[in-house]
């Protein structure tokens, strides 16, 4: 038999108090408003004979909608011949505005590569990669891909994080990026020759960012496309994550602009 003593009302009252203004101070901090709805453009930084910065889309509801990079048409002049003796290409690192931070990402990363990269007949065209990150620049730092943070690199992801139809083949593992996932199912793995894709990065079995493609030459034809992103059943980092990727040229502001879209909070 169980011996209970009685509890003061006012205790318990008082309890009652605590605990109400716990939930009221955690639902304000839950609603607490985003940014106001408009486009925030992060800093400009050089790029070829041209500029690119990153900026990021936010909707009426204070989320992001869509963000990615505006490049002028002139950044695709005047572009190194050579890549770098230690790499396939040329990094330049954009930072994002301070209202990016509810998005999930870090910073973007343009990568141009003058001869393209493996696999040959495939990737080996002039092109860049544009890397929305969802790690750091300093966790990106500690992607050697070598010793034994080679099977880091290459670890694969649980199947639910993997994107549908994608595979991580061994060899994509690059110093400061991790693993690159395919789509077999893409055009230029089957018998069409490389324009655009998208790409998916993962570190120690974690996606860390997410990779339009594009030849320099698809560029040049100024074009408007928008395609579907092919999405995992879960992901292991919250972000907002895309359902399309937008490559469209502004004849008006003579500029590209490069996004992923239909922002969905995940």
């Amino acid at each position: 038999m169980c011996k209970c003593k009685m509890v003061p009302k006012g205790l318990i009252e008082a309890g009652l108090s605590i605990i109400v203004m716990t939930l009221i101070l955690g639902c304000a901090e839950f609603m607490k408003p985003g940014p106001r709805a408009g486009i925030y453009d992060g800093p400009s930084s050089d790029i070829g004979g041209g500029r690119a910065h990153a900026y990021i889309k936010i909707d009426n509801d204070g989320r992001p909608a869509a963000i990615g990079i505006k490049m002028s048409e002139s950044a695709l002049t005047g572009l190194p011949a050579e890549p770098p003796s230690a790499a396939d290409g040329w990094e330049y690192v954009l930072s994002l505005p301070k209202e990016a931070a509810i998005s999930g990402y870090t910073h973007i990363g343009i990568d141009w590569n003058p001869h393209g990269h493996i696999p040959p007949g495939v990737y080996d065209k002039p092109h860049f990669d544009f890397h929305f990150y969802l790690i750091s620049l300093e966790q990106r730092e500690k992607i050697t891909a070598k010793g034994e943070d080679l099977a880091r690199a290459h670890r694969a992801p649980d199947p639910e994080l993997m994107p549908e139809g994608y595979i991580l083949p061994e060899g994509t593992e690059v110093p400061r990026m991790g693993a690159h996932a395919i789509d077999p199912k893409a055009p230029e793995f089957n018998k069409m020759p490389f324009a655009k894709t998208f790409i998916y990065g993962f570190y120690d079995g974690q996606m860390i960012f997410l990779e339009p493609m594009m030849t320099k030459a698809f560029l040049e034809t100024k074009p408007n496309t928008m395609d579907p992103v092919k999405l995992p059943m879960t992901y292991s980092t919250h972000a907002y994550y895309p359902t399309s990727y937008g490559i469209h040229y502004n004849a008006t502001e003579r500029e590209y602009e490069i996004a992923l879209e239909g922002l969905i909070s995940r």
